[in-house]
């Protein structure tokens, strides 16, 4: 056998087990259990600002085992990042953890998800209310222009348990203000929230418990949450949208789809 038929049979073997799949460019490592990653995109695939894909690895079985998996990059990028958690015995991240620049996924290139512009009605202020690495599509959101063309105030909160599980997000909005692409469309605009709830921090609490008790309109000198004017979108855990749908409505914002917008918006698939 040849050297050219064995690297033909190698490749064709490569591509019948690795199917959609993307290489692996860049990884960072934030904490023990927080990393991102950067693959290549697919020209195939058009996506707006927010959603999700389903992204994987081969099991042992040979199948996909895929989950889903909010795009943290704009829509504008050439490349496609992604944010997730470490779960050392989950039957995908205890081995997505371990990938390295030059390895390949699965990438499937079907994105949807409710974190979009078009399923929120027109208002002058947006929230986005993010918990772990429920800030994944709000890292894609607000390095979007449209952001910024429909509002005139954006305010991120972001919920952890420490200040280093803060940190992917916390740079992502200081590196905003030096954007080549959207540094000026940002100024001013962008108001960051950051609490923890176990770590000793600045601010310390959940932000459900700080918008019931006021806290929340207190530190930005805002009245409170009005339906006119208003919008917001969530992603969290399951009992993190749940409380959060209330709060909102409380406030009178009403939930919103691509098919009917509306004032707000909850993220009920992604990984945390």
């Amino acid at each position: 056998m040849t050297k050219l038929t064995q690297l033909t049979q190698a490749t064709a073997a490569k591509v019948a087990t690795l199917p959609d799949a993307q290489t692996v460019t860049a990884v960072k490592h934030w904490t023990d259990s927080l990393f991102s990653f950067r693959v290549t995109r697919p020209q195939s695939l058009r996506f707006r600002s927010g959603e999700f894909v389903m992204l994987g690895l081969l099991g042992d079985n040979g199948k996909p085992l895929l989950r889903a998996y909010s795009i943290a990059s704009p829509a504008w990028d050439d490349e496609l990042e992604f944010y997730s958690i470490k779960v050392q015995d989950g039957p995908l991240t205890s081995r997505l953890q371990h990938i390295q620049p030059g390895d390949e996924i699965i990438l499937r290139t079907k994105p949807v998800g409710t974190l979009v512009h078009d399923a929120l009605l027109p208002g002058k202020r947006v929230w986005f209310f993010a918990t772990g690495t429920g800030f994944a599509p709000f890292a894609s959101l607000l390095r979007e222009p449209e952001t910024y063309e429909n509002y005139d105030e954006v305010i991120i909160t972001h919920t952890c348990r420490g200040l280093a599980d803060l940190e992917y997000g916390r740079q992502l909005i200081e590196d905003l203000q030096n954007d080549p692409l959207i540094g000026e469309m940002v100024d001013g605009k962008i108001r960051y929230y950051p609490t923890t709830t176990r770590e000793e921090s600045p601010r310390m609490g959940r932000i459900t418990d700080l918008l019931k008790d006021g806290t929340v309109f207190r530190d930005l000198g805002i009245e409170t949450i009005s339906p006119d004017a208003d919008r917001a979108m969530v992603c969290g855990s399951l009992d993190f949208n749940k409380d959060l749908k209330e709060i909102l409505e409380e406030f009178g914002l009403r939930e919103g789809a691509n098919s009917e917008p509306g004032e707000y918006v909850v993220e009920k698939a992604f990984v945390d």
